[in-house]
């Protein structure tokens, strides 16, 4: 069952289930506005919690919390002559926590996938400088901090030439959203009330906290599982094993 964050009429609200969960009445949070911002909080504590999971088992379906309103890419235009473009937010402001693959266009438009090095490695033997600062088609990049950077360097300009595709943050609640529902498949809602809920067991010592925090580690369990089997659409195949005679 779905549920919204917070439903005073129903009582379908993760912030309703909150308040049974830790044994007390309705309106303890809801009609609290201090305990309701708190409250609040460790909601979304509990979407930054969702996210590893999700991503870890996406494969190649990759998550992202359905209430954004864009996809999650984002563009920079190419420079001639500059190799590096700073990327920390996407074009909604949603700040971007991975970057998983680059996307570099030619002076025609054509799209082409650069190749990730690591010039911080010691094994990194592809070499992102050369000490000449060469100009052409960028096929290679590395990244740093919130940034990465091209070789050889642009030595043309495209608009929107540079596409990323991205993990990034939620869409996070308010205290004063109702019927916003987290952007995440329904039979996980209940995921945010019991990670919330186990947070105030384990701050107040309530004796119900290692209930609440055995059925938080079955969850992340089951969400971990359904998310390493959402590529349907692909058909497995079995392959031999390559065994060595040596």
């Amino acid at each position: 069952m779905s549920l919204a964050f917070s439903d005073t009429s129903t009582y379908k609200g993760i912030i309703q289930e909150l308040e049974r969960e830790i044994g007390e009445d309705y309106g303890y949070i809801s009609g609290n506005p201090t305990r309701l911002k708190a409250a609040t909080v460790s909601v979304n504590q509990a979407y930054d919690d969702y996210l590893p999971l999700a991503f870890q088992g996406s494969g190649t379906w990759q998550f992202d919390d359905s209430n954004h309103t864009d996809y999650p890419e984002a563009r920079h235009n190419l420079v001639s002559g500059r190799r590096d473009y700073k990327f920390t937010t996407d074009e909604s402001s949603n700040l971007i926590l991975d970057i998983h693959k680059v996307m570099v266009a030619d002076s025609s438009g054509v799209f082409h996938e650069a190749k990730p090095v690591d010039k911080q490695s010691e094994t990194d033997t592809d070499g992102l400088w050369d000490g000449r600062d060469t100009g052409g088609f960028p096929i290679k990049y590395d990244k740093t901090a919130n940034a990465i950077f091209l070789d050889p360097i642009p030595n043309y300009n495209y608009t929107e030439g540079l596409k990323i595709f991205i993990n990034r943050e939620p869409s996070y609640f308010v205290s004063t959203d109702t019927s916003k529902k987290p952007g995440v498949p329904g039979h996980h809602h209940r995921w945010f009330v019991i990670r919330a809920a186990e947070d105030f067991a384990r701050r107040n010592n309530l004796t119900n906290y290692p209930a609440i925090r055995a059925e938080r580690l079955a969850m992340e369990a089951s969400i971990k599982e359904y998310f390493g089997s959402r590529n349907r659409d692909e058909r497995k195949r079995l392959e031999a094993a390559k065994h060595s005679n040596k």
